[in-house]
């Protein structure tokens, strides 16, 4: 499970470009999307995702197995 965060707030209708991975807007104007990848090469293509459509790229943290 891995928590990107991008700045500013995304709406609902990003969701379509992130798949099945979860939108979560922070109160200080940052946005969370979270999920499980199948492998470091859907991550790194969510990641170009994220660079392809200007977002600003804060932090990807890897969340503890739980």
């Amino acid at each position: 499970m891995y928590e990107i965060c991008v700045e500013g707030h995304l709406s609902e209708n990003w969701s379509d470009w992130f798949d099945e991975l979860t939108i979560h807007n922070e109160p200080g104007g940052e946005t969370i999307i979270s999920g499980s990848f199948l492998d470091q090469a859907a991550l790194f293509g969510t990641l170009i995702k994220i660079h392809s459509l200007n977002l600003t790229l804060i932090s990807v943290n890897r969340l503890p197995a739980s």
